[in-house]
This record gives structure tokens, C-alpha cells and sequence, in this order.
């Protein structure tokens, strides 16, 4: 349903505090499929905040400061 939103041209705000109780590591497989995903249709993806994901499709791209990340982590737009 993600996906299709994106192609769909909508921007995804999503919550992944929910999944993060249950497993650190399926938040990870998940976010990574997301990435994965996110490239291959030229959209972009970045944390927002401690708890959210934003997505946007391709027309759109996420702000960000221009700081170093850390270990690849998602940078975050807020």
C-alpha cells in the first residue's frame, strides 16, 4: 500500500514507533526495503523525527541540513 501511495505521487508520513515495539530489527528491514524502493522510483526518504518516516515521490525532495550522518543512518528533515 506504501508503494502504490508513492507512485501514486502522494507524500507518506509514517509512523514506525509501533513497529519499533515489537522489533528494532524488522524497523530496519523495513526502512531499508523503503530506501530500496524510494530510489528506484527517484523519490526521497528521510526520518522525521524519533518516530516518523516521510516519503515523497519523485517531483519532490526533502530539505535537509547540511550536517555528517552516522553509520548511513537517514537524515533527518525535521
Amino acid at each position: 500500500m506504501i508503494k502504490q501511495e508513492v507512485k501514486l505521487g502522494n507524500v507518506l508520513i509514517l509512523k514506525v514507533s509501533p513497529l519499533a515495539r515489537k522489533s528494532i530489527d524488522d524497523v530496519k528491514t523495513a526502512v531499508s526495503q523503503l530506501m530500496d524502493f524510494t530510489q528506484s522510483v527517484g523519490g526521497d526518504i528521510a526520518r522525521l523525527g524519533e518516530e516518523r518516516v516521510v516519503i515523497t515521490p519523485a517531483f519532490i525532495r526533502i530539505w535537509r541540513e547540511k550536517a555528517a550522518t552516522a553509520g548511513g543512518a537517514l537524515p533527518t528533515a525535521a
